[in-house]
């Protein structure tokens, strides 16, 4: 059995003018990288779209992070409570549950805790819970309401904590990808098993373009009036961006409850599990766009090159781009050198470090090779590939 334990996910895209991740000032997101500009995609808007994205909303389970989880589910139970006295008891567990998840220890602090003050919700620092988590709280919430006052609060916290040592061996899948962080000792962290990086371009975008935009007012046009009813404007550029991503296929195992921890041996069966998984994280990361201004841009474009790799370690490529890439003299154009760039480079660090990578690479126009393989001319060739282990 292959005891590679990391795949890495290297993804060359071209995107047609578009703005597809801006910062506070309705700017575009960019990096400074060998000393010139770039435009950026921040990891954390990557990883919500692919989140949202309808194919991991088919291929994997979804949970939800939030301050509020205690304030809705206080408003679905109330809803059905049977009396008011009941709705009012559920809300003061809610409370103290709200208290133990930012964790609150003593009895008394935990009493007093109360309604955010501004906001007037029940709030928490925010926590992915899985569905079976919600739905394990709602239970814990019906079953403290109906208990005497005195003791309720330990009740919970002992709930709290069954619950909690319960969901450790079966974290839902985006949870075990994601990870997440607690403050409390009840609500345990997980690590992540899926880390990805910022995509930045492959070359200088320097300036960026400005769009000078107008929204034509129907009803004043008609009357005769001119001029438009709103002008703004805009940032946008068109760019080459590479995006890397790392799958850690033991802890992304330990997480599921596939192994007992990151040093036990692997099965075939688990193995094949996280792989499984790791081929719908190629199609995730090769065909999912952020949606910013998708209205106005349509920048729906797929990945032109991939490269993926089982390695004992991950190993980022962007550094194949430390020196921003030129276009093409003659045709113009940032797409072929960057391909070109990246298997040289991809080569040559194997080479170098005796990293004894297993690898291979999707392209959708011909006569790419990787390590003197022709790259597969279909994504669902190579995600087969993957998913067999590095084996065609």
């Amino acid at each position: 059995m292959n005891t590679r334990n990391f795949v890495n996910f290297h993804v060359l895209i071209s995107h047609s003018p578009s703005c597809l991740n801006r910062d506070d000032m309705n700017m575009q997101k960019t990096a400074i990288f060998g000393g010139k500009t770039r435009v950026r995609i921040s990891s954390q808007s990557l990883k919500r779209s692919i989140r949202y994205s309808d194919y991991y909303a088919k291929h994997f389970s979804k949970s939800q992070r939030t301050r509020r989880l205690l304030d809705k589910i206080v408003d679905d139970l109330s809803a059905s409570a049977d009396s008011p006295e009941q709705a009012k008891a559920i809300e003061k567990c809610a409370l103290y549950a709200a208290a133990i998840f930012e964790g609150k220890t003593k009895v008394d602090e935990i009493g007093k805790y109360e309604r955010d003050k501004k906001s007037g919700h029940i709030e928490t620092q925010i926590i992915p819970f899985s569905q079976a988590e919600i739905e394990g709280i709602k239970q814990i919430l019906l079953e403290a309401a109906g208990k005497p006052e005195k003791g309720r609060i330990e009740y919970m916290k002992a709930e709290i904590q069954r619950l909690e040592r319960e969901q450790r061996t079966r974290v839902d899948l985006d949870v075990a990808l994601s990870g997440r962080m607690a403050n409390s000792d009840l609500i345990y962290p997980v690590d992540g098993a899926l880390a990805v990086a910022h995509a930045i371009t492959t070359h200088t975008v320097e300036p960026q373009d400005i769009d000078w935009f107008t929204a034509v007012d129907d009803l004043t046009q008609d009357a005769g009036e001119t001029g438009a009813g709103h002008l703004n404007t805009q940032q946008f550029s068109a760019g080459v961006f590479y995006r890397y991503a790392s799958l850690n296929l033991r802890q992304l195992q330990v997480n599921l409850g596939l192994l007992a921890d990151i040093h036990a041996e692997q099965t075939t069966e688990s193995r094949a599990r996280a792989l499984d998984i790791a081929r719908h994280v190629l199609r995730l990361l090769a065909t999912v766009v952020p949606s910013a201004k998708q209205q106005s841009f349509a920048a729906h474009n797929l990945a032109d090159f991939v490269i993926v790799s089982l390695a004992d370690q991950p190993v980022s490529l962007a550094n194949a781009f430390e020196e921003p890439i030129e276009r093409e003299r003659k045709t113009g154009g940032f797409l072929k050198p960057s391909i070109t760039a990246l298997a040289d480079y991809w080569s040559r660090v194997n080479s170098a470090y005796g990293l004894d990578e297993q690898a291979r690479a999707f392209a959708l126009r011909g006569g790419i090779k990787l390590s003197d393989q022709e790259a597969l001319i279909s994504i669902a060739d190579l995600e087969q590939w993957l998913a067999n282990d590095g084996r065609a």
